[in-house]
Order: structure tokens, then C-alpha cells, then sequence
């Protein structure tokens, strides 16, 4: 609602080549209780003046020597496209021509010479409660905006936070730290901005890799845990973990669950199609599974576990290389190369030792 008081607060642009009508114009609206008032004879300022002064209502007049007021509105048009222009037209002669040339220039409404003091004050009364409205609105909707954008960032968040502990729940029953978990998913978001992908799929990709392994929780403990190698049948059943992730991430309009589920399916996938569990060769592996495979295997090989020591960075380098267009693509272990200081680097941020202690305190 608008009360008296926002109107008579309201800012208004008088705009005429004659200081006398503007002196005119300014006593009445003063003596209707209009407090704040701006004038200019030039209608080339009166642009910069409407964004200077925030103004609510512009009283123009239409015959001015060094820019008339269809020159004036045809500016303003151009700078408030998506805005309500608040314009009323002063004039001396109200021909049916200046009225359709006005209105189709954007004018709302029209005073004439010589002044009438109540119409005046009344038009502007009237223009200045249509223009406050519709800045109380574009108020209104930019502040629902922002709730809106706010309750979806929280929403963002909450889901985010979900699936970073969803990716967390294989910790509890697998062997390996759950640094090896943090350090893979920043190698394969290191590595998918080396490659190229885009900002956003490389953020994906370093939410989405933590959850890669999730499919253990449903492989048995004596499995899952046992120290020395596994036989033939303990081995088919370990492969397991890799469908069974993907089915517990399947069935979801949610990207980000997706992009986990493939990864979750396809990174013990190999580049020469001798992987598991589809036997999915070449470029037919997605990108995320080929990256994740590399990120993997390399933290895997250079951590300890109880049943292995670590291997030194050097040997798994080699390994990497070797297996170049057998297990790993070919252009993905370069790039993983070129970028191996940065690996190497946050690595030692996050040594599995470091993990235990603090997770231990």
C-alpha cells in the first residue's frame, strides 16, 4: 500500500527550457507538501540526472531548444527498458498529433500551459501512486528472488552434504582410510580440468568419486577384510561392489547421483575391454569412469594397506605408463602425467597417517 507520505517523499525531475515554468512548477508542488525536487533546463542531462537522482517522476517539457522532449523520452527509452517510464508531458499545445507522438514515445500522461494548481498536483499524484506501486513490486519479486535463491542454495547444500556422507558409509566396512577417498576425488577433478572438461563437470566429478566405491557396504566382511589374496569365487563376488553401487544410485533425477552411479559402474572398466563388469572398451567407457580409473589405481598403489606396503611414486609412475592403452586410455595418463607435481603435492597434504591421527583424537 502507499501512503501520503511516500508520495510526498517521492523524487520528481522538472524539465524545462524556461526557469520561469520551472519556478512555477516547484512553489505548487512545495506548497502540496512535495519535499524532494530537481530541475534542469537541458534535456540533455536529463538522463544522467534520472539514475543520479533515483527519480520517481519526470515533468517534461516537449518543446526545448537543444533536445526536445521526443529526443529526451527516446534516450530514456533506450537506458529503462525493463522499466516503468514515469514520464509526464508539459505543454502548451495538446494537439491530437503531440498526443499519439507522446504516448507512443512513452509519455503516461500530459499537463498543459498555463497551469491549473489542482489538476497538476492530482495527475501527479495519480502517476507518482502507479509508479511507487510498480517499484514496490519489482521490490516484492527481487526479495522473493532472493528467498528463492537463498532456499535453493540451502536445498544445494543439504543434498551436497548427503552425498558427501553417502560417499563416506564405504569407509566404515572397507580397509582403506578415508583419505584415499578424498585424495582420488581431487586427482580426478585435478585431472579433468587438465583434460579440458568444463568447470562444473570437474566439480561434479570431485563431489561424485567419493560415493565410487559405496557397492562395498554389500560385500561381506570376510571378504571385504581379508588380509592375504582372494580366491577365484571370493573374487567374483568382490567384483560385485561395482554393480551394486551403481544400483544404489540408480533411479534418480539428480545429476550429481548419476555422474556417481557411471563412475561407480565403469571405473574398473579397461581401455583394451578386459575390465569388469561389462567389458567396455575404448571411448565406450564414460569419461568420468576412464578418469577415476587412473586416480584410483595411482593412490591405491602408492598407499599402504595390511595387506601390501606402498609402492614408491617412481614404480607406480612406471605401472601407469605400462599400462597405457591396456588398462588406462592413453591420453588421459599423459595428462595425468603432466600433472603430476600437483597430485604429488596435495598428497602429502593428506598422508593416510595424518587422516588416522586426527581421526583418532
Amino acid at each position: 500500500m502507499i501512503s501520503d507520505k511516500d508520495i510526498l517523499n517521492a523524487r520528481i525531475l522538472i524539465v524545462d527550457d524556461q526557469l520561469i515554468n520551472i519556478k512555477l512548477l516547484e512553489k505548487m508542488l512545495r506548497q502540496a507538501g512535495f519535499t524532494s525536487l530537481y530541475s534542469t533546463n537541458l534535456g540533455a542531462e536529463v538522463k544522467q540526472r534520472y539514475f543520479e537522482y533515483e527519480i520517481d517522476l519526470i515533468l517534461l517539457d516537449i518543446r526545448m531548444p537543444d533536445m526536445d522532449g521526443f529526443q529526451v523520452m527516446e534516450t530514456l527509452q533506450t537506458a529503462i527498458q525493463d522499466d516503468y517510464l514515469p514520464i509526464l508531458v508539459i505543454t502548451a499545445e495538446l494537439t491530437q498529433e503531440i498526443r499519439k507522438k507522446s504516448l507512443c514515445s512513452g509519455a503516461k500522461d500530459f499537463i498543459t500551459k498555463p497551469f491549473d494548481q489542482t489538476e497538476v498536483i492530482q495527475r501527479i499524484r495519480n502517476m507518482l501512486e502507479v509508479r511507487l506501486l510498480h517499484k514496490q513490486v519489482l521490490t516484492q519479486n527481487e526479495t522473493l528472488e532472493q528467498q528463492v535463491k537463498i532456499r535453493t542454495q540451502q536445498l544445494e547444500q543439504s543434498r551436497l552434504e548427503i552425498i558427501k556422507r553417502l560417499g563416506r558409509a564405504a569407509e566404515y566396512k572397507d580397509n582403506e582410510t578415508g583419505n584415499h577417498i578424498l585424495r582420488m576425488s581431487h586427482f580426478a577433478h585435478m585431472l579433468a580440468l587438465a583434460v579440458g572438461l568444463s568447470d562444473k563437470f570437474a566439480a561434479d566429478i570431485l563431489t561424485a568419486a567419493p560415493m565410487h566405491d559405496i557397492g562395498k557396504i554389500g560385500i561381506p566382511d570376510h571378504i571385504l577384510l581379508k588380509p592375504g589374496s582372494l580366491n577365484p569365487d571370493e573374487w567374483e563376488i568382490m567384483k560385485t561392489h561395482v554393480k551394486i553401487g551403481a544400483d544404489l544410485l540408480a533411479d534418480t533425477d539428480v545429476p550429481l547421483l548419476k555422474l556417481a552411479s557411471n563412475i561407480a559402474l565403469t571405473h574398473h572398466e579397461k581401455w583394451d575391454g578386459s575390465g569388469y563388469p561389462n567389458g567396455l572398451k575404448g571411448e565406450a567407457i564414460p569419461i568420468e569412469g576412464r578418469i577415476c580409473a587412473i586416480c584410483d589405481v595411482f593412490d591405491a598403489l602408492t598407499s599402504e594397506r595390511p595387506y601390501k606396503k606402498a609402492w614408491p611414486v617412481e614404480q607406480a609412475v612406471d605401472y601407469l605408463i605400462t599400462q597405457k592403452g591396456q588398462h588406462f586410455d592413453p591420453k588421459l595418463v599423459d595428462h595425468f602425467l603432466a600433472i603430476i607435481e600437483q597430485v604429488l603435492h596435495y598428497r602429502s597434504r593428506y598422508p593416510d597417517t595424518a587422516y588416522e591421527a586426527s581421526d583418532q583424537s
